[in-house]
């Protein structure tokens, strides 16, 4: 069993910051990825960020520049400090936890942006 909790989400006002966090416990392995989705109402969940254990990161085009994905692999725990925010960045994000071919996600953390 995994479990993800989710915190940070928040509102903020265009052009501010938030940083979430994420962290996993349980039957956590240390090779794995983690990272940040996120799913505006009406739309699809979509990839905003993803980090594996060794450190590699993809970032989605809409974020690049703004965003920026960490872990501490020793807490077992992602990071995504989001700058420059944007009313379309408003969605729930959530965490994922990929391993051995399962994926595992979080609750999920309100973002709100206001314009």
């Amino acid at each position: 069993q995994v479990q993800l909790v989710e915190s940070g989400g928040g509102l903020v006002q265009a052009g501010g910051s938030l940083r979430l966090s994420c962290s996993a416990s349980g039957s956590i392995f240390s090779a794995n990825a983690m990272g940040w989705y996120r799913q505006a109402p009406g739309k699809q969940r979509e990839l905003v960020a993803r980090i594996t254990s060794g450190g590699s990161t993809n970032y989605a085009d809409s974020v690049k520049g703004r965003v920026t994905i960490s872990r501490d692999n020793a807490k077992n725990t992602v990071y995504l400090q989001m700058n420059s925010l944007k009313p379309e960045d408003t969605a729930v994000y959530y965490c994922k936890l990929e391993q051995y071919g399962l994926g595992y996600w979080g609750q999920g953390t309100q973002v709100t942006v206001s314009s």
